[in-house]
């Protein structure tokens, strides 16, 4: 299966402008806003490995949201049963870059969709508004970017 998220595609383009608008670009590793700790994150919201005094250069942090991307991409493609176009793909793939492709693939949006409930599946994406128990204005903003997204042409 071709990788949708391939540099240059328009689909990449999409998922590196939504998920660079939310997660911001912050070169120096910082405390999740959540627990004021665990996990320690940098450039475009990445977790993976990161801890307190990492730094990364402008395009390092470019390239890595990118291969990032193409992993919750996949993920994303291995759950979903049902034909996607581009601008719910990216919505879904953004959503699991947030919240992690096995709470994405196990939510109630996932599981409406795959049943044909497309409008419903994009509507339960607005409960994943919280980290660590608390509404997060910025979360809020994001899912209704990703429910707007993920309503296209429906």
């Amino acid at each position: 299966m071709a990788n949708r998220l391939q540099k240059g595609s328009a689909a990449a383009a999409m998922a590196v402008a939504l998920v660079g608008s939310f997660e911001g670009l912050r070169q120096n590793a910082y405390p999740d806003p959540a627990t004021q700790g665990q996990p320690w994150t940098i450039c475009y919201g990445s977790t993976n490995g990161v801890k307190p005094g990492d730094r990364k250069t402008v395009e390092q942090c470019k390239a890595l949201l990118s291969l990032e991307l193409q992993t919750y991409a996949a993920g994303i493609e291995r759950c979903v049963r049902v034909t996607l176009p581009d601008a719910r793909f990216v919505a879904l793939t953004s959503f699991a870059y947030n919240v992690g492709i096995k709470a994405a693939c196990g939510s109630s949006a996932v599981r409406l969709i795959n049943q044909g409930r497309t409008a419903e599946g994009c509507e339960a994406l607005l409960k994943w508004n919280r980290a660590a128990g608390i509404v997060f204005p910025g979360l809020t903003r994001r899912r209704q970017k990703e429910r707007q997204f993920c309503l296209e042409g429906v």
